[in-house]
């Protein structure tokens, strides 16, 4: 017996360590290698996540992994509040799981607290005037969406998206974001 635990004990203990280990290196490299990523944020629901190819011209509705301008202020003070988590974006953010909902030529515009998109108002849209701990959020002034560029969107109230930090470069897109293993809290 070393400090009160025994030497059989201490080979589970030291077998149980070795298996989580591999374990949790097992899907690192599967998030790695294959395309996979887990989804902690609230934006849509938590769980495991494939980025796939995409094999055509970006739709309406498509939901995608995307990557948001590093240097762009209002993604410059999400980063700073912490709205986004780290990953493999420039600027060592996690990519965005996002829905398509305007594509280049629309027009945003913001009505009260409310996002239209040529004149048609977006479900789930409202815009919040301060953040989770009463900072207070700037939302995007409207406009044309320009060439090369998407609005983006998630349907949780509280979510980081186009609606504060406007279009963002299609070139950021990584590919479609397909759930593999997901659940709502």
């Amino acid at each position: 017996m070393i400090n009160g635990v025994r030497r059989k004990d201490r080979r589970r203990i030291l077998l149980i360590l070795s298996l989580g280990g591999m374990v949790i290196g097992g899907i690192a490299a599967a998030g790695t290698f294959g395309g996979y990523r887990i989804n902690t944020t609230p934006s849509f629901p938590l769980g495991l996540w494939r980025i796939e190819t995409l094999p055509r011209e970006v739709r309406l509705g498509d939901t995608l992994f995307i990557c948001p301008p590093a240097n762009a202020p209002a993604i410059e003070l999400a980063r700073e509040r912490l709205y986004l988590p780290a990953g493999l974006c420039d600027g060592g953010m996690a990519p965005l799981i996002k829905t398509v909902v305007a594509l280049p030529g629309q027009t945003i515009a913001i009505e009260g607290d409310q996002v239209s998109i040529d004149g048609e108002r977006l479900a789930h849209s409202s815009i919040q005037a301060k953040d989770g701990q009463g900072r207070t959020l700037t939302a995007y002034a409207g406009g044309v969406v320009p060439a090369g560029a998407l609005f983006v969107h998630s349907d949780y109230m509280a979510s980081y998206d186009s609606r504060y930090f406007g279009p963002i470069p299609a070139s950021g897109i990584l590919g479609l974001a397909r759930e593999v293993f997901t659940f709502q809290p």
